[in-house]
């Protein structure tokens, strides 16, 4: 270990690891977003992709080339520098917040005290790539795509976070891979968080939904009534960096949901071996649920969008951080939200 020990072998040992996350996440997202297709046109009882590779299984493969070798076009009005900045910062901070995902015990990229923080200062700065991206296209449409990504992320963040701060009493921990021990027990899937925390589960993932700009909160981007929302302008290599960023995002909002409510790499039946495969697993089990809420669900109009925001789930979020807090303090409920005395 003499070689990976001094500075140099550190960097690139991390740096490896690094590589290795994004690619897989990359390549898991080609398929997903094939996934989602797929699942979209089976609800619709359509056929979906089905004509590139075997089962149309190249499709986002060919997409990809297609957004690479197209031309990109500048309004003759936008400000340059602005209009490709945002579409990189809207890719490279879903890249950067898998950092602090434990995919199993040790295989982390960066094993933070602070990994829930971390995540909250990264999608707090993904709003303003969307605020950039479509001020600096210095059109109409956009700029109202934007303005209203932005107040929808934000109001949502507020639920989401205090969502969160419940597991946070429970756990008595900010690091991602203390919540997951902290579910560790002999129940199996009953020993999670997903039972205590009951209610909020459906809250996070309906707050995650309005977060990720998904269906049936996708009001940035309605076609009906603003084209495609601050993405409008947007053309073949930057419009695909907006498009893998969302899904990215997505995809971590899954890995968020399994990790906090649904305990990680931990194995649902006990005597069963826990790993990275069961955390995958989860992902791909809400990812399903995600795309059957986009194919199901009609579009929100937008104050009702914001009204759902501010006046239910901040408040019945708040109401829970209080009931948690006052379970954990007396310990009611057979301890099953003082977890930081077990695991952790």
């Amino acid at each position: 270990m003499g070689f990976f020990s001094s500075g140099f072998g550190l960097f690139l040992l991390i740096l490896g690891q690094c590589l290795l996350v994004t690619v897989v996440i990359l390549v898991a997202l080609a398929f997903l977003m094939y996934a989602d297709r797929k699942v979209w046109a089976a609800v619709q009882l359509r056929r979906g992709p089905n004509v590139v590779g075997p089962w149309g299984l190249m499709q986002s493969f060919a997409d990809f080339l297609k957004y690479i070798v197209k031309e990109v076009v500048v309004p003759s009005g936008a400000d340059k520098i602005l209009f490709f900045f945002a579409p990189m910062v809207s890719f490279v901070l879903p890249v950067i917040v898998w950092a602090v995902v434990p995919w199993a015990p040790g295989w982390v990229i960066s094993d933070m005290n602070v990994g829930i923080l971390f995540i909250f200062a990264i999608s707090s700065l993904h709003v303003y790539a969307i605020i950039i991206g479509g001020w600096a296209s210095n059109s109409k449409y956009p700029f109202m795509g934007a303005l209203r990504s932005a107040a929808q992320m934000i109001s949502y963040e507020v639920s989401l976070g205090l969502i969160i701060v419940g597991v946070l009493i429970s756990t008595g921990s900010l690091n991602l891979s203390h919540i997951v021990l902290a579910q560790e027990g002999n129940w199996g899937l009953l020993s999670w968080f997903w039972l205590p925390h009951f209610p909020m589960v459906f809250l996070f993932f309906i707050s995650s939904l309005a977060e990720t700009n998904r269906p049936p909160f996708d009001l940035p981007e309605a076609e009906s009534e603003l084209v495609a929302g601050y993405q409008v302008e947007y053309s073949s290599t930057p419009f695909l960096l907006f498009m893998i960023g969302e899904l990215m995002s997505v995809f971590f909002m899954c890995a968020l949901i399994s990790i906090l409510f649904f305990g990680g790499w931990l194995s649902p039946i006990p005597g069963l071996p826990d790993g990275a495969l069961w955390l995958f697993g989860k992902m791909i089990f809400f990812f399903f649920i995600f795309a059957m809420v986009k194919a199901i669900v009609p579009r929100y109009r937008y104050d009702q969008l914001m009204r759902i925001g501010w006046k239910v789930f901040l408040p019945l979020s708040l109401g829970w951080v209080v009931l948690v807090g006052l379970f954990a303090h007396y310990g009611w409920f057979w301890g099953a939200y003082q977890r930081w005395a077990l695991g952790g």
